[in-house]
């Protein structure tokens, strides 16, 4: 029998009854929030790290205007899961030991831009809202091969076509990227209140804040009659860079079950993450904000130090464990680096060609981190799953991998284990491909961005020379090293062909 659903009044019901053990709710009262802050890409992530900060740092200083108004990508289905819900979910926290899990109160609405576009221009224009945050995924910035915004891509330019009609009137087609929602918004901003506004990227680009507010500029100077809304941007809109940190796997049925045992209560919007929690923030902000300090976070002066030790260090490996991982048919992460030939290659990868590269932040022991990092892929309740973290390799590569390529390169060094790691990726781009990769008793479809262009390059006997011609994944620095490239091809002559039974 399914139980109650979880919601407003179901919780209360609860919390009358008393807690049961493990379980714990919202942080302050969701109903005498107001939103203060919109967040652009409402997934599991964010509501497993950003949404909790926020929620703690309100509770540590009594504040009520930091309720948050998330707005979906592609589909309403979070909507749909959090909206019956009165916007409460639970977060069960996968620990080794026993598992845990709070009720999160802080998001106060749901938005789908497919039919709540100008509910959400409304809130991002608002002189109440103080902060916009964005958790999209590399590939959501829609950037051009140049790193710039890709205005050819007819969803941006539908998107431009609409914040140009918003210069002079409220426009309500429905924003269909994320880029295109936030200059909206920003334009709508400067026609109505101009109040200052912190823009907050949260994923995973180097120098993310920097990188954000160039595609916001260049948006704005696709606009005709928009200098003086750009002259705004640059006085009054501050774009600080951040890195966060917290596995947050998919959320599975086994996740549902274990949570509802907890609580007594169905919940559609749960997600999951491990014990770990990390949230470095650049301290530059136009006006208010949440004390996310008081909730855990960092803020700094400096995030590049902390961003480019866990891009290198946790994402990298994470890449090459997922890709490694799977062409051996191990279905998660902690599966992946049980086995000691690939625990082997993620500690060459860290110790010979990432740690070589970096400058240890401020209080951080970059070989206990490393162990640190081994530990949390160890934990299987994390349950994070190689397939799911092999996504988007060519997004993904690029800003975690091919940085310390380039400097092991430059500085003499041929980095033989991120030399395997891009042969993994290529050997495991070349099975899902051609259908011939399984794991834990699913065939893999690649999914990526350049799927079509991957499996054309993949195919052939000179697989390493197409695959690294292509510039929008691989840089002239990495691409033209006569050196790495033979590295890759001995790696991949490796793994090929797949092991048996695969």
């Amino acid at each position: 029998m399914t139980p109650p659903r979880l919601s407003a009044s179901t919780w209360a019901e609860l919390a009358a009854r008393g807690l049961p053990d493990g379980v714990r709710g919202p942080a302050v009262d969701p109903a005498a929030l107001t939103v203060g802050q919109v967040h652009l890409g409402i997934g599991a992530f964010h509501r497993a790290h950003q949404a909790v900060c926020t929620e703690d740092a309100a509770a540590a200083t009594g504040e009520t205007r930091w309720g948050l108004l998330g707005v979906t990508q592609r589909s309403p289905r979070v909507a749909a899961q959090l909206g019956p819900q009165d916007g409460l979910y639970g977060v069960l926290t996968t620990a080794p030991d026993a598992p845990s899990l709070r009720v999160v109160g802080s998001v106060r609405d749901v938005a789908f831009p497919g039919t709540d576009t100008a509910r959400v221009l409304d809130a991002v224009a608002a002189g109440t809202t103080h902060v916009v945050s964005l958790t999209v995924t590399e590939k959501g910035y829609r950037r051009a091969p140049d790193g710039g915004l890709d205005t050819a891509a007819p969803d941006v330019a539908a998107d431009l076509g609409a914040a140009t009609t918003e210069l002079t009137r409220d426009d309500e087609a429905a924003a269909l990227t994320p880029i295109g929602m936030l200059v909206r918004g920003l334009v709508r901003r400067y026609r109505t209140s101009r109040a200052p506004l912190t823009v907050v990227c949260c994923d995973n680009l180097t120098d993310n804040g920097t990188v954000l507010a160039g595609l916001v500029g260049q948006a704005l100077a696709a606009l005709p009659g928009s200098d003086d809304v750009a002259a705004w941007v640059g006085s009054s809109v501050r774009f600080p860079s951040t890195m966060v940190d917290r596995i947050v796997p998919a959320t599975t049925v086994a996740h549902h079950a274990e949570a509802a045992a907890l609580l007594g209560l169905h919940d559609e919007g749960l997600v999951v993450g491990e014990p770990f929690f990390q949230w470095v923030v650049e301290d530059d902000f136009a006006g208010p904000r949440p004390a996310w300090e008081r909730a855990g976070a960092t803020l700094t002066h400096d995030v590049a130090p902390f961003e480019r030790a866990k891009l290198r260090v946790l994402n990298a490996t994470h890449s090459t464990l997922a890709y490694h991982g799977a062409l051996r048919g191990h279905a998660t992460i902690a599966e992946a680096v049980a086995d000691p030939d690939l625990e082997a290659l993620a500690r060459a990868l860290m110790d010979e060609d990432v740690l070589p590269t970096l400058q240890a932040p401020d209080g951080m022991d970059l070989r206990a981190y490393r162990d640190e990092v081994l530990e949390r892929f160890a934990n299987p309740r994390t349950g994070h799953t190689t397939v799911q973290v092999a996504m988007d390799g060519s997004q993904k590569l690029p800003v975690r991998l091919l940085g310390t390529v380039a400097d092991r390169l430059a500085a003499g060094a041929v980095p033989h284990a991120a030399a395997a790691a891009v042969a993994g990726w290529v050997a495991y781009v070349r099975a899902a491909s051609s259908g011939d990769l399984v794991v834990g008793g699913r065939r893999v479809v690649l999914d990526d961005p350049l799927a079509a262009r991957l499996a054309d390059a993949v195919a052939g006997p000179d697989a390493v020379d197409r695959v690294l011609a292509l510039r929008e994944v691989f840089p002239a620095a990495v691409a033209d090293s006569v050196a790495f490239r033979d590295a890759v091809s001995a790696a991949l002559r490796d793994l090929s062909p797949l092991p048996a039974g695969r």
